[in-house]
């Protein structure tokens, strides 16, 4: 187990095959941590792409290069695990010639994000050395297929400040939808 107690991802992925009738799933994951639950939830499902980047050798440990699935989901897992110290331009080649085109391949009916914060520079407890400007790259080129975005990870308050959560949601929302009920 990892630090998430429930998977929102993965709940959100079930929940749009279930209930709204969107077979193809594509889920992007990028944090420190490689996203355990919701890999294993999926490992043998071809109809749901689990694309993972993490950092290298942190906890929990999962999310080799060589775990790509099992039965008839092999294939459809895909982890990036990115040695410290990465940095930006490191993870927008990986978005631009790995995620942007495994997304055109598996030709999914949704995108689900699940975003972690915690590989920002700012952040204690990895190195990935994310900026701010990353995040903002990641953001407004996945908004583009998207159309659904968790927010988790991330220990450094000043770097929540910073990459400014609210306008988050706003490019994803438009302006008129923060805090709407």
């Amino acid at each position: 187990m990892g630090f998430c107690v429930f998977g929102n991802i993965a709940i959100a992925a079930r929940y749009a095959q279930r209930m709204h009738g969107l077979k193809r799933v594509f889920i992007i994951d990028f944090d420190v941590h490689h996203g355990n639950g919701t890999n294993d939830a999926f490992y043998e499902d071809p109809d749901i792409f689990f694309l993972s980047t993490h950092q290298a050798g942190s906890y929990p440990g999962t999310g080799k290069i060589d775990q790509i699935g099992s039965g008839s989901g092999e294939g459809s897992t895909l982890n990036l695990p990115l040695p410290g110290g990465s940095g930006d331009t490191a993870m927008r080649k990986v978005f631009d010639e790995v995620i942007v085109p495994c997304a055109q391949r598996f030709k999914p009916d949704i995108i689900l994000v699940s975003a972690g914060y915690d590989g920002h520079l700012l952040d204690p407890l990895a190195i990935l050395q994310f900026t701010t400007g990353t995040y903002y790259m990641l953001a407004s080129n996945i908004k583009q297929l998207v159309a659904c975005f968790s927010l988790k990870g991330g220990y450094n308050l000043s770097v929540h400040c910073q990459i400014q959560l609210q306008k988050h949601f706003v490019l994803f929302l438009g302006s008129g939808a923060w805090l709407q009920s």
